[in-house]
């Protein structure tokens, strides 16, 4: 008996929680849907993608700092802190807003493949690399100039995206379930890798130290994939309806941020990556950025109101989000 309560005792301590919880909220308000939430760690401040505008959050104050309007169909924010300029996505009109990171001007609008989602700064190169949902392709921007170095096929429709930093892009095909690795100095895919048993993934997390890349998948599965090999080496169980995925080098967790509102948290125990924590969000707080100063992880959510009653022989209908409800949701220690 005494074995086997030391034997559970040490099971409990490895899956013991990591103590992450709601901390406060930064109000935003205003209306319209949100994507996309990116971290410019340099200059400390959070994108978040708002309807037709993009919100600025100083993270540190607590606060909105400015705002970046007169956009179209805001999804991703990619951040080139080292030439101060930010590009923003715009699904509907097939371009990339360009800015000043410090007066949030714009500087230019290139265009892209059709409805440009995900988007990248791929720091050896300097180029930009917006993935392209309806076109199933990827442009790539010289991020210096602005101008479009080319524009090349994916075979399936992208999601997230992530770089290592040497000159490697890696982004999700949600429609074929695979991963695959570009090099952004041809531009061209390399290689790719299915990520079964894990289907239709979305968010994208990578730990560039040890070379894996962590998908979060519709069927509940964040697939984690050993670069090297380009294999999936485990498959931990998450919630419901991910979206968004990400990873903390500083303390070597992974999340995934599920529609129903939950943060799932990953780590690698005795060898093994594993579901280690479920941290209760909000219902709809499914995009996020970590905070590697920080440790902290920022979710997008708003308030809800009652869902309309079913029409007959309808299903019912999606609760509104309220107005002047929209927020940063702040998770940490």
């Amino acid at each position: 008996m005494k074995k086997l309560l030391t034997a559970g005792l040490l099971i409990a301590t490895a899956f013991a929680a990591e103590g992450y919880k709601v901390l406060n909220k930064i109000k935003i308000g205003g209306t319209g849907g949100w994507d996309y939430v990116a971290l410019d760690n340099t200059n400390r401040r959070i994108y978040a993608s708002h309807g037709t505008a993009v919100e600025v959050v100083d993270p540190d104050a607590g606060k909105v700092v400015g705002q970046i309007p007169q956009l179209h169909g805001v999804h991703g924010i990619a951040i080139a802190a080292e030439l101060n300029k930010g590009f923003i996505s715009n699904g509907q009109s097939n371009s990339v807003t360009v800015f000043d990171l410090k007066t949030l001007a714009k500087l230019g609008e290139p265009a892209t493949g059709q409805n440009p989602d995900a988007i990248c700064y791929e720091p050896k190169t300097q180029r930009v690399f917006t993935f392209n949902g309806r076109s199933n392709d990827s442009t790539a921007i010289d991020a210096k100039t602005n101008e479009i170095v080319a524009t090349f096929p994916l075979e399936g429709k992208p999601e997230f995206c992530v770089v290592d930093g040497t000159g490697k892009i890696y982004a999700n095909l949600e429609d074929k379930s695979e991963v695959i690795e570009i090099d952004a100095a041809k531009p061209a895919v390399t290689r790719r890798v299915s990520l079964a048993p894990a289907e239709g993934p979305s968010g994208l997390a990578i730990d560039v130290k040890n070379k894996k890349l962590f998908s979060v998948c519709d069927n509940k599965m964040m697939a984690v994939t050993d670069i090297a090999t380009m294999k999936v080496i485990a498959t931990p169980a998450i919630g419901t309806g991910p979206d968004a995925a990400g990873f903390d080098p500083g303390t070597g967790l992974a999340f995934s941020s599920n529609g129903d509102g939950t943060l799932t948290i990953v780590k690698l125990v005795n060898g093994k990556y594993e579901a280690v924590d479920t941290v209760t969000t909000e219902r709809g707080a499914r995009t996020m950025t970590v905070d590697p100063k920080l440790h902290r992880v920022y979710l997008l959510a708003a308030e809800y109101g009652p869902a309309p009653a079913a029409k007959e022989g309808q299903k019912q209908g999606r609760p509104p989000v309220l107005p002047d409800s929209f927020h940063v949701l702040v998770v940490g220690k």
